[in-house]
Order: C-alpha cells, then structure tokens, then sequence
C-alpha cells in the first residue's frame, strides 16, 4: 500500500507543478477558443491542461517501474506499456483537437486506433464472467471487438461530462478510488498477481486527477480540454479491462460450490457493461441521453447542446459548485454502492458508511433553500459562503461594500489584453460571475 500511495503523490505533485507552466504555454500558443453558446464559463480559458496530466502519467509509471514490489508488474506484464502507448495516441490526438478543432469521426478513429495499439501489446479481454453460465472465453476477435468498444464508450462518457469546472476529474478520481479498492482487495487478499496492473492504473488516475484539480476548481484557470478528459477516460477503461477480462472469479474461490454461482455472486461489480459503465454510470447515462436527445432531433450524435444533466441542473437554479457537488455525490453513492456488493463483512461497514454519508450529502445538496455553514474551527479553510455570520458582520459587510464601490470609482481600468491581474488571462480580466 506505501508503494501505491507514493506512485500517486509523485503522479499528483508532477501533475500540480506542471499546470502551470503549461497554462502559460496554452496562452501563448493560442488554445483558448472563444466562447460557445454551449459553455458555462464567460472569458476564454485556455486548454491543454491534459499535457500536465499525460507527465503526470509517464511519472507514475516510472516510479512504479523502480519499486520493489510494484515492479513486478511491469516484469510479469505488459500492459503498463500497452497502457502507456495507447495513452501517448489518444493524448496526442486530444492535443491537436484543443489546438485545430479536428473533426469528430477522426477523433473516433484514433480512439479506436489507441484501443488497438492497447490490444496488440496484450492489453485485452480473454473472458467475461456471465450470471448463470460462467466463465466464457472468448476468440481473438470477440475480444478486441469488445475491448475497443469498452474503450470508446468509457472515453467518450467522460469527454461528454467534461462541461463544468472540477467536473470530469472529480467524478473520475471518485470511480477510479472506488475501482482501487475493488482491484486492489482482489490482489493483496486472494493473492491474483493478475490484479495487480489494474490497481496501479487506479493509483496513479487518482493522482492524476488530484493533481489537476486545485487548478480546475470553479473558476477554473485552465481546462483538460479533450487531451486531458480522453486520456483520464482510457486509463480508467484500460484499469477496468484488466481486471474484468483477465482475471478468473473462480480462482477467488469465495463462495462455496461451482463455478457458477461464484460468478453470478459477483456479478454486480465485475461485469461492466460492464464495470466502466457501472462506475461511471453518471457520464455514460448522460451519454446515451445526449445521443438520444440529438438523434430525435434530426441532428449528429457529436452535434453539441446545453442538454446534459450539469447544464440543466443549472437550470433548475442551483449554483456552479453545488452543482458539481451533487454531480460528485451522485458518482460516490454509485461507485461506492455497486463496491459494497464485493467485500465482505469485514470491510462493509466501511463502505456502506461512505455510502451513508453520500446519502446524506445529496439530500442537502438537493435542498434548495439549504446553505452548509461549517463549524467555527473549520472556517479558516473554507470560502467565506460557508462561515457562520457573526452579529454585526451585515453591517460591516455593508461598509466595506461602499469602501469598494468609492475605491473602484478611482480605479484606473485596465486594458483588455493585460495578463497577471487579478488571475486574469491574456484576453482580459478574470469575470466575477462565470
């Protein structure tokens, strides 16, 4: 566990370190798109935040390569490598689209060509578990055919749920803490060393994630842009292929009797339709709705709208955190609920807790009137929405609101064009309300 936990501190810090400076490079080499009638934000932001994240990746899996336990897996495997050249593809491609705009079918080709580099190199399902059948194998081409459709659906589940700040690398480091804790209980307490590649997958997408985030949090600084939310969506496909396809329930032996019955035991967290799906089943429901919504319509599949569930709870009137909050919420009480089904009594309490607490977190989210205010120890740490109002604080605020009113009259405007005031980008001043 000490080795899993320092891989993701080293993906996490490579990832924080470098989003700045590739927030700079974005600036300059022009990867801020002007606004779309779609879009929530109200200033141009750059992209290409997926560069940091890909070095983040490279960064993990070469520290992992220099541990004593974790480089194993990349003795007895070759999957990190799959992993890693199937990631460089889709990274480049999702490069060049936060650049040019490249079209959608061709962004679906090289999806499918990185599921295939991934499945050449022995990255792919041998066999899936079905209820009351068992174990069936499958040919060289059932295999990749299903492989690469685990991977395009789980790429674009996440690049559809990428509309709001914090959004996609959020929910994806709850699936992908949850998938740690399947894969990882699979490797260490059943002894399966073919476990093992989807644990360090999950590892460091959390720290990739993690890393990423404190600069995407509304307002964002920078975006993933589709260089980032693809790559996070293939590493969390490639995480759940490992483990879905290539490793035996029956050698876990759970459950006493046949085969069978073991398999039909486990099949609400081991079959994705499968386990991405499952994880993330929030992103792949809003998939399915989009297409369905555009194709009613007479329009493209990949035609873009104000129609997926982020936007429309804006709509309703909550704000752009709690939003994300709830979105959060939703992923946790989903990952976490499907996880329960596969620990045991030891080890339930623990997740039927988060799941608990999930619960509970919704709920007021959902409460419109509802404002948490944290204790008074924690409101150092917290934005000041969240602090308790002490008597006379109204006044005070009202004084020092009539102090900035008179101070911004004397305020000399800046120009549009000027970077580094106040967080603002090279087209102009950071907007208070995005």
């Amino acid at each position: 566990m000490r080795e899993y936990l320092l891989t993701l501190c080293i993906t996490a810090a490579v990832t924080y370190l470098l989003t700045g400076p590739v927030r700079k490079f974005a600036i300059v080499a022009g990867a801020m798109p002007e606004i779309r009638a779609r879009d929530v934000h109200r200033e141009p932001t750059p992209r290409l935040g997926g560069i940091a994240m890909f070095f983040g990746l490279c960064a993990g899996l070469l520290v992992a390569d220099h541990l004593t336990n974790l480089s194993e897996v990349f003795e007895k495997s070759n999957e990190p490598r799959a992993l890693l050249s199937g990631a460089a593809l889709i990274w480049l491609i999702g490069v060049l689209d936060d650049k040019f705009e490249i079209d959608a079918l061709i962004k679906l080709g090289g999806q499918m060509i990185a599921a295939g580099v991934m499945v050449v190199q022995g990255l792919t399902i041998l066999w899936i578990p079905l209820p009351g059948i068992g174990t069936v194998a499958l040919t060289q081409w059932q295999g990749t055919l299903l492989t690469v459709a685990l991977v395009v659906i789980t790429i674009n589940a996440v690049n559809f749920v990428d509309g709001l700040d914090g959004l996609a690398a959020g929910m994806v480091c709850i699936a992908a803490a949850a998938f740690f804790m399947y894969a990882y209980r699979i490797w260490y307490s059943y002894g399966i060393e073919a476990a093992a590649p989807a644990s360090l997958f999950a590892a460091i997408l959390m720290g990739m994630c993690l890393g990423f985030l404190p600069h995407n949090m509304h307002p964002a600084r920078i975006f993933m842009g589709d260089s980032g939310s693809m790559l996070i969506g293939l590493v969390l496909a490639a995480g759940a292929i490992s483990v879905t396809g290539q490793v035996d329930p029956d050698v876990m032996k759970l459950f006493s009797g046949s085969e069978r019955n073991a398999v039909h035991q486990m099949v609400p967290v081991y079959i994705p339709l499968l386990m991405p799906l499952t994880i993330i089943a929030i992103p792949a429901a809003d998939l399915i709705l989009a297409i369905v919504r555009r194709t009613w319509r007479g329009q493209s599949p990949f035609a873009a709208d104000r129609g997926h569930l982020h936007h429309r709870l804006l709509e309703i009137g909550h704000s752009h955190s709690r939003a994300v909050l709830i979105m959060y919420f939703f992923s946790a009480l989903i990952a976490f609920g499907a996880l329960a089904y596969s620990v045991n009594a030891a080890s339930m309490w623990i997740v039927l807790g988060v799941v608990f607490l999930s619960a509970i977190g919704l709920v007021l989210l959902l409460l419109p009137r509802f404002t948490p205010r944290a204790p008074r120890w924690a409101e150092r740490f917290v934005p000041p929405r969240y602090r308790r109002r002490r008597a006379g604080a109204e006044t005070e605020a009202a004084k020092e609101a009539v102090v900035a009113d008179e101070a911004a009259e004397e305020r000399v405007p800046v120009a549009a064009g000027v970077s580094g005031v106040n967080g603002a980008t090279a087209i102009g001043p950071r907007s208070r309300t995005r």
